[in-house]
């Protein structure tokens, strides 16, 4: 057996080349170049976000963003450092230094690249949408917050991680708002705002950074204007791409960072497949789910050696990339290359930017996250997909995304499986019933036998529906001495309801009724054979239609009749 047959792993760059083109190769080295400098700064503001330094951010999308094109299954999908990572890098970072995001983020890619060799790559597209909405829009709110400081040129030394204590803090200082930091921060802010009314070729936050950048470095030459910049803060920037180095595990640090590690690949993976998604309606293309989170739990894995920060798709670079011609991962492969040139060439240009309009650029970064929009619209939808929309977000802001992820899900497993409970009915059926035949357009009445009921289970028969059908058994007559149970409707049965059902036919049998199940279709009853219920019910009470269910309830009646004359 070849081992493409055993792991789904088919890099779209491999494919893409066998027919590539002259015109192709133009339009994907224009696209490359044009992502690559809109990656530039938010490459930088991402990795000042997070807590590290300017060139890791630079670092993270050149190493990552050049694995997830080479062997990703997207053919324009642009990886690197994202917002949604700010919030998780800066609390794992606080609590465990660098060395502790180095291994969280090894370990994530450990699980992204199993996920994808155990070809598990579309589950994650089951992640319900509320959950999504929720935490995304509750990252925009923190990176938001995160950003008022630097935006209004606070000196707070000794800045508290969580989002109430950050909002307190701010208002007992207030008065140290500087004046011209926020000009800038604001006029950063424009610029991204009325950029692309002017032209959309251009980069809103490169045009702000290099025009706000040009003005503040004269201004601070010339006159008194005075703002903190990334050279202030980051005085010792390389130029350079770091050396590899090694990783230090142990057993008690990876127990502690596994939560954090499993929040890194879930965010990674939604937030991978989700701009595959996007990027294949616009394209027409079809992405490999499975290959493209091999790739990214590659890129993950292989980042932390050179000190870089978690990799994603990232939405914004990958339409860019599509809107300015990329086609195949060639494009990608150049955007790489042009950040690296950048990291050495133009790197020390870096350090005149002021932190002010780096702040500027998340600000406008969080509000396209924060899908408002969105939120408000879904404020219309069933109250159980709100509540977990708005536990999500709150969780989110007040706490931390692990918790936000781990609530939000069992909220919606929750409510999901009390939806399956409500919509599932049984019903008790006596004398006659209607019997609808898919496709026609009459029902049929059939005939019951003399001292027989129908049971029938309209829903699958999993734990939640189990106790119910066994509280609806309590409470019916015992006067019938044949029950059929009718399981057309039953999808799928798990081991609680076979449970369930075994205890009801023990029950019956010890009474002397005789259970015969009715509509079982060939999955539901492998799970019965497996467990033994066809043997104890007997493997002639077991019929795949109702006609022949009350054929065989005829027989027995008439048995216990001449048994009873007898």
């Amino acid at each position: 057996m070849q081992l493409r047959n055993v792991v789904d792993f088919h890099p779209k760059l491999f494919s893409s080349l066998k027919n590539y083109s002259r015109g192709r190769l133009v339009s994907d080295l224009m696209a490359g170049i044009i992502v690559g400098i809109v990656a530039l700064p938010l490459a930088i503001a991402f990795g000042i976000a997070s807590g590290v330094s300017p060139e890791t951010g630079l670092v993270t999308a050149i190493v990552g963003g050049l694995i997830v094109s080479i062997f990703g299954g997207c053919n324009v999908q642009i990886g690197g450092p994202t917002g949604a990572f700010i919030v998780i890098v800066y609390g794992i970072i606080a609590k465990f230094g660098i060395e502790g995001l180095v291994i969280a983020t090894f370990i994530a890619g450990i699980i992204m690249l199993t996920i994808g060799l155990l070809k598990l790559g579309t589950i994650i597209k089951f992640i319900p949408y509320p959950i999504v909405v929720g935490f995304t829009g509750g990252i925009a709110l923190t990176i938001f917050t995160t950003q008022v400081k630097d935006l209004c040129g606070m000196q707070i030394e000794n800045m508290p991680a969580d989002f109430l204590s950050k909002w307190a803090v701010y208002f007992q200082n207030i008065a140290s708002v500087d004046p011209m930091a926020l000009a800038t921060g604001i006029v950063s802010i424009l610029i991204i705002v009325i950029m692309p009314k002017i032209s959309k070729k251009i980069p809103g936050s490169l045009a702000a950074i290099v025009l706000v950048t040009v003005v503040s470095y004269f201004l601070h030459r010339y006159t008194d204007f005075r703002v903190e910049t990334i050279g202030d803060r980051f005085p010792d920037i390389k130029a350079s791409l770091p050396k590899p180095s090694g990783i230090s595990f142990n057993i008690e640090t990876i127990n502690m960072l596994i939560p954090s590690a499993i929040t890194i690949a879930v965010l990674g993976s939604i937030e991978s497949l989700l701009s595959a998604t996007v990027a294949d309606g616009v394209t027409g293309d079809r992405h490999n789910s499975n290959t493209e989170l091999m790739a990214q739990g590659a890129a993950n894995m292989i980042v932390p050696f050179f000190g870089g920060i978690p990799v994603t798709g990232a939405i914004a670079r990958t339409m860019t990339n599509i809107n300015n011609g990329g086609r195949t991962p060639v494009a990608g492969v150049v955007h790489a290359v042009v950040l690296l040139l950048i990291l050495l060439f133009l790197m020390p240009l870096t350090k005149h930017i002021p932190m002010a309009c780096l702040a500027g650029v998340l600000v406008v970064v969080s509000y396209n996250m924060s899908e408002w929009r969105t939120i408000k619209a879904m404020m219309h939808n069933p109250r159980s997909d709100v509540a977990v929309l708005l536990v999500t977000l709150v969780l989110t802001v007040v706490f931390d995304l692990t918790i936000a992820i781990e609530v939000g899900l069992v909220m919606a497993v929750v409510l999901f499986m009390k939806r399956v409970m409500e919509s599932t009915q049984i019903k008790v059926i006596r004398d006659q019933m209607e019997v609808h035949h898919d496709g026609e357009s009459h029902d049929e009445q059939l005939t019951i036998p003399e001292g027989t009921e129908v049971y029938e289970i309209e829903g699958p028969f999993f734990f939640g529906i189990a106790n119910k059908f066994d509280e609806a058994m309590r409470r019916v007559k015992k006067s019938s001495r044949i029950r059929v149970v009718r399981m057309r409707k039953v999808s799928f049965i798990d081991s609680t309801g076979i449970h369930n059902l075994e205890i009801f036919i023990r029950s019956s049998h010890r009474e002397g009724r005789v259970v015969i199940l009715s509509g079982v279709n060939a999955d539901v009853r492998a799970s019965l054979e497996r467990a033994g219920v066809c043997a104890l019910v007997g493997e002639e009470n077991v019929c795949d239609h109702i006609d022949k269910a009350l054929a065989r309830a005829k027989v027995v009646s008439d048995e216990i009749k001449q048994q009873s004359q007898a």
